[in-house]
């Protein structure tokens, strides 16, 4: 792991944003932990994660000319990390996002922001993916908006689960839309960061939770 992947598994639960406990993700899986983008709620917050979605795309080298960001989670995902981009790595980069619903009145259409052109390389900035239904969801929106290249996948933390099939979640949807895949920090990464480490005096990854993660993972992790 690099220094900014573990500073940032330490932000997350400074942030509440990484919690242990029982929960019940978007594709119904009961699960021990949960990561909740929601819970970012300060200016520095934002900021901050702008900047580790930033590091995790420059260190992939990545070739693209917008950021899209599924609503509703994706859009401040993107508006930070342009920010990041332009001011701290002089890297000028467009971002548009999706509306739930498309709009019938004024300007009309379902993105906001820079619009796609044909040709454009589009890369996708997403919170989690447990199977991938989102982003399956996503597609379709971008290339009916224009014919555009996917340029990847970022996605703040891999869940490493399985997806349709055997294989992970993150990695096939890597291979049905012909595009690279990446997280800042995968769940194997926080678990041994986490481990028995105290942050601000208290020990959030003990034994119990540990296995927990790893009965979780006996059924469906990769």
């Amino acid at each position: 792991m690099q220094d900014y992947q573990r500073e940032f598994v330490e932000f997350m639960v400074r942030s509440e944003v990484l919690t242990f406990g029982d929960f019940t993700t978007k594709s119904g899986r009961r699960t021990p932990y949960f990561v909740n983008t929601g819970r970012y709620r300060t200016g520095a917050q934002i900021r901050k994660l702008g900047e580790y979605y930033a590091r995790a795309i420059l260190a992939r080298d990545l070739d693209f000319d917008v950021l899209f960001g599924p609503a509703y989670k994706g859009i401040p995902l993107v508006v930070a990390t342009a920010l990041t981009l332009a001011a701290e790595f002089d890297r000028d980069v467009s971002y548009c996002f999706d509306r739930k619903e498309a709009k019938d009145h004024g300007e009309g259409g379902r993105l906001i922001g820079h619009e796609p052109a044909d040709g454009e390389r589009v890369l996708i900035l997403e919170d989690v993916t447990t199977a991938g239904t989102s982003v399956r969801a996503t597609v379709p929106v971008l290339r009916a908006a224009a014919d555009v290249t996917l340029a990847g996948l970022i996605v703040s933390v891999d869940r490493q689960e399985r997806g349709t099939n055997a294989g992970g979640a993150l990695a096939e949807l890597g291979r049905e839309f012909s595009m690279p895949t990446g997280a800042i920090v995968t769940l194997d990464e926080i678990v041994e960061h986490l481990t028995g480490r105290s942050i601000d005096g208290r020990i959030v990854l003990g034994t119990p939770e540990r296995e927990r993660i790893e009965a979780y993972r006996s059924a469906w992790g990769v």
